[in-house]
């Protein structure tokens, strides 16, 4: 007897760590090797090690899982638990997610620094309560129109085959342009790109390099359009299912790896806005009347998207006040 009684506390006890180990699958269209995939894998390996394997991450780069919609309709079913996406996936999850994306919002990197100190919290909680848990925002930066033929006023945008992300917000962020865009997931817009269905992207310097589409194009329109981010979430379900004390090793330790990302992209964009000059992309400067008209169409825009509930009152408030503030004391 005493010997079964052994056997079955072992098997109890095995039980018990087998149910707490847990692997967590995320995917992103990151392509393995650059610096974000480097970071992150570093990250999962610490957590690992601190959880003694009782946590796992499981990465899928380059898109493999699909673009960010099918890739969040896997986490929706379990089939991963996170993702790296861009804000503009999220907006089904928290309504003002991409408020920092609204064209022409910003008006210089300082003013999104300080705006982000009071803000990139209202954000993140918004996103958890919308089953998400994230782990930091990592900006993308600034986005710069980047094209094949010189793009200074908004009716020569009118005339290009311009690509957008497939998403909502990204729809709606561009109806005050009044052109037709061409909506494509992020995954098929190089080949879009290469196949002349595009001729006009609108991202950040260091992902236009990192996805390789600076290649396909001539100019880059040297006016910040709208800054963009990306975050890596993990569903609330599969978070939960992991014990208290290892929940809290790799929040730590993920949200300290998002940190370091987000300065390094910070330092990174600059870097690359230099290295697309040196390929020998033109850059185009409009003049301050050209500026007035694009900004006026984006503050007329953005209004109407609020008052049409895309954005709340509320953060839209929020977010112009901070800016002011800004102004006030820089």
């Amino acid at each position: 007897m005493k010997f079964k009684s052994t056997l079955l506390f072992l098997s109890m006890f095995l039980f018990s760590a087998t149910t707490h180990a847990v692997t967590i699958k995320i995917a992103t269209l990151s392509p393995d090797g650059t610096t974000w995939m480097k970071k992150m894998r570093s990250a999962a390996k610490e957590i690992a090690t601190r959880t003694d394997n009782r946590v796992k991450i499981k990465f899928y780069p380059g898109g493999v899982m699909g673009n960010e919609n099918s890739v969040l309709r896997k986490m929706r079913i379990n089939q991963l638990q996170g993702a790296a996406v861009t804000s503009g996936a999220l907006q089904r999850y928290y309504k003002d997610v991409d408020i920092y994306s609204m064209p022409f919002i910003f008006n210089s990197h300082k003013e999104v620094l300080y705006v982000r100190k009071k803000m990139d919290k209202l954000i993140i909680k918004g996103l958890k309560k919308g089953g998400l848990i994230s782990f930091g925002i990592a900006e993308s930066g600034f986005a710069y129109i980047l094209s094949n033929k010189p793009i200074k006023e908004v009716a020569e945008l009118r005339r290009q085959k311009a690509w957008i992300p497939d998403t909502a917000s990204a729809k709606n962020a561009v109806k005050a342009f009044k052109f037709t865009p061409v909506p494509l997931p992020f995954s098929d817009v190089l080949a879009a790109l290469q196949t002349s269905l595009v001729n006009t992207i609108a991202i950040s310097p260091i992902a236009s390099i990192a996805l390789q589409w600076h290649t396909q194009v001539k100019y880059l329109t040297e006016m910040p359009l709208l800054y963009g981010w990306a975050t890596l979430v993990i569903s609330k379900r599969a978070m939960n299912k992991i014990k208290t004390a290892d929940r809290k090793i790799m929040t730590a330790i993920l949200k300290l790896n998002f940190e370091e990302i987000d300065k390094q992209n910070q330092k990174d964009n600059s870097a690359a806005l230099a290295a697309l000059k040196n390929q020998g992309i033109t850059f185009i400067q409009p003049d301050s009347k050209q500026i007035a008209e694009w900004k006026k169409l984006a503050q007329e825009g953005n209004s109407e998207l609020v008052a049409k509930g895309f954005h709340t009152k509320k953060m839209y408030n929020l977010i112009n006040k901070h800016i002011a503030d800004y102004q006030k004391i820089k």
